[in-house]
C-alpha cells in the first residue's frame, strides 16, 4: 500500500512536470482569396505558470516563412513589422488578433479556404513548443483597418 501511494505521488509529480504552462484559446487563421500571398494566425495566449514566457518562433509548412508581427500607428500610418517574441506574463495572458499581435504566413503555398485547417509550432522561452491546428476562417473585419494606409515593412 504505502509503495502504491509513493508511485503515484512520483506519477503525478513527473506528470505535471510534462504538462505544459501555454494554454491556447480559439485560434484561428485568417483565410485568403486566390492571389493574397499572406495570412495570419490569432489566438488567446495564457500563461498558467509563476514564470515570464515568450513565444520566440514560429514554424509551419503552409508557407515559405511563418514571423512573430505587429502593427503600430507611426507617423499616421498604420505599420505591421516582424518582432522577436510574443511575450506572456506569468499567470497572465496575452491576445494575437487583428490590427495587433498576431503570427504571419508569407508566402503561401496555397490559399487558405475557409473550413480548412492549418497546423503550426510555437517555440516557447521556457523550452517547450506547442503545436496548433486551426480552423480557417473568413475575417473581413481584420481585413479593414479603419481608413488607415497598411504599410508592410520587411
Amino acid at each position: 500500500m504505502f509503495m502504491k501511494k509513493i508511485t503515484s505521488v512520483l506519477l503525478l509529480s513527473v506528470m505535471s512536470i510534462f504538462a505544459s504552462n501555454l494554454v491556447v484559446e480559439d485560434a484561428y487563421v485568417r483565410a485568403t482569396p486566390p492571389n493574397l500571398p499572406n495570412s495570419a494566425a490569432f489566438m488567446i495566449l495564457k500563461n498558467s505558470s509563476n514564470e515570464n514566457i515568450s513565444v520566440l518562433k514560429a514554424t509551419s509548412d503552409v508557407s515559405k516563412a511563418v514571423e512573430l508581427h505587429t502593427h503600430d500607428m507611426q507617423d499616421g500610418v498604420m505599420k505591421m513589422y516582424q518582432i522577436q517574441k510574443i511575450d506572456i506574463p506569468a499567470k497572465g495572458e496575452t491576445v494575437l488578433k487583428p490590427g495587433s499581435l498576431h503570427i504571419m504566413f508569407i508566402g503561401l503555398h496555397k490559399p487558405l479556404k475557409v473550413g480548412e485547417k492549418i497546423t503550426f509550432t510555437l517555440e516557447l522561452s521556457n523550452g517547450e513548443t506547442k503545436t496548433i491546428t486551426a480552423p480557417i476562417k473568413s475575417v473581413m473585419s481584420g481585413m479593414k483597418h479603419h481608413g488607415h494606409n497598411m504599410k508592410h515593412n520587411n
